[in-house]
């Protein structure tokens, strides 16, 4: 299996090599040179995700030096546990947690994977790897948390300042050693526009070894994939249909995840993206013009995203915007209705929602009812409600228990270095 560029097929790599790079010689996102096929018969009885992981994963390892290390890497970044939770309410439908990781939202999965895999790969090599990384508040945590303490591999997480909720910034901040904090004047898409322009700066990749863990690195989203595969197969033995899954969305990392799932032939039924109030997508599905925006702060801070970057990918995969529409659907979500819809919840049916799982419960309220007795849905919840207290303590009336791994981050001193949103001050830190 050899991966090649969303804008040139004649770029390609193995994937060891897509791993590295992060980005593509000209600029274009790696994507598989062709999905394999796989049926839920393919997978026999196999169950928890250290099981199905390595099955659905080994064609894209085939052929690749990390191929033999495969189930190794598997059980080292998924050792935690993933629920799926159903929910009381009318209809079939469950919640898919994907924050019981070690920074408690669903980031930790692709992370550790990753960090998992470059950890083989960068072995002794004498020069550092750097990882530069843009967040809008979970993936800067998560990826430090995996790669803090690794030798040979230093991490730049670069965050919009005042942009993230308080506990993200903890998150962001609290490691030191080889982890450097930037607090960007800035948005996110500044942050991540300056990733991006110092790949293709040239004085910097001379001087530096360049890779990238946000989800524009396709080993994010591969073992993001296996979650959806897991929920998918253990719905299917359940009750014989494909599962309806709705996806909180922002860079569309988590979004393509579930899509490439689908592609590969698991069970997988409707996709809806849920968004907050930055709605490039959702626009574009209904007037055919990719049209980037700024982006707008809400109080689903990791999703406020005006220009997600694996747009590049869906689009490479459904170059018709049509095709695209009829593949999934997108609703979008304002702050008011995050905050009824988690207040609501909570006292209808005892669940509390962080601000980004609201907005797909949200969406799955709307469905139409014929729609959502269909078949079997599943809620995508992405963090735990106590990384946003500020939000979500007021509208339930209650303080939220926090989780031991992420109440221990919370103890640590915060290290950030503050910059101006330009190529030149990132490369000054660099330097």
């Amino acid at each position: 299996m050899r991966f090649v560029s969303t804008r040139d097929a004649g770029h390609s790599a193995t994937l060891s090599a897509a791993l590295k790079r992060g980005i593509a010689a000209d600029g274009g996102l790696y994507v598989p040179e062709r999905f394999p096929a796989a049926s839920a018969a393919d997978f026999g009885s196999a169950a928890e995700l250290a099981a199905v992981a390595p099955r659905f994963l080994a064609p894209f390892f085939a052929g690749d030096a990390l191929a033999p290390e495969l189930a190794a890497i598997v059980a080292e970044a998924f050792d935690f546990p993933v629920p799926l939770v159903p929910l009381a309410t009318a209809g079939d439908a469950a919640v898919l947690e994907l924050f019981h990781g070690p920074t408690a939202a669903f980031k930790d999965f692709g992370a550790r994977f990753l960090a998992a895999c470059m950890g083989r790969l960068h072995g002794d090599a004498a020069r550092t790897l750097t990882i530069l990384v843009a967040t809008s508040g979970d993936t800067g945590g998560a990826v430090a948390a995996a790669f803090h303490g690794r030798p040979g591999i230093e991490v730049v997480v670069l965050f919009p300042r005042g942009l993230v909720s308080p506990r993200q910034e903890l998150q962001l901040t609290c490691w030191g050693g080889n982890v450097k904090s930037l607090s960007v004047a800035g948005t996110f898409d500044d942050c991540q526009r300056l990733v991006k322009a110092a790949f293709a700066d040239p004085a910097l990749a001379a001087r530096r070894e360049l890779s990238s863990a946000n989800s524009i690195n396709v080993g994010r989203l591969l073992p993001q994939a296996c979650y959806y595969v897991q929920a998918s197969l253990a719905t299917w033995r359940r009750t014989g249909q494909p599962t309806n899954f709705i996806v909180p969305s922002g860079n569309l990392g988590n979004a393509l995840a579930c899509v490439w799932a689908k592609r590969v032939g698991l069970p997988i039924g409707d996709i809806v993206l849920a968004f907050n109030a930055n709605r490039s997508v959702p626009d574009y599905l209904e007037s055919g013009e990719w049209q980037p925006r700024p982006s707008v702060a809400t109080l689903a801070s990791a999703m406020d995203v005006g220009n997600p970057s694996n747009m590049e990918r869906l689009r490479h995969l459904y170059p018709d915007w049509r095709a695209l529409g009829a593949a999934l659907s997108a609703v979008t979500v304002s702050d008011a209705e995050i905050r009824a819809r988690i207040a609501a919840d909570r006292a209808r049916l005892g669940q509390t929602w962080c601000p980004h799982t609201a907005i797909a419960a949200e969406a799955y309220a709307r469905l139409d009812p014929a729609r959502r007795a269909a078949g079997p849905w599943v809620l995508v919840a992405t963090a735990h409600p106590a990384k946003f207290p500020e939000t979500v303590e007021p509208l339930i009336g209650a303080t939220l228990p926090v989780p031991p791994a992420l109440a221990r981050l919370l103890t640590l001193p915060r290290h950030a270095t503050e910059i101006a949103a330009t190529l030149d001050a990132l490369a000054a830190v660099l330097r």
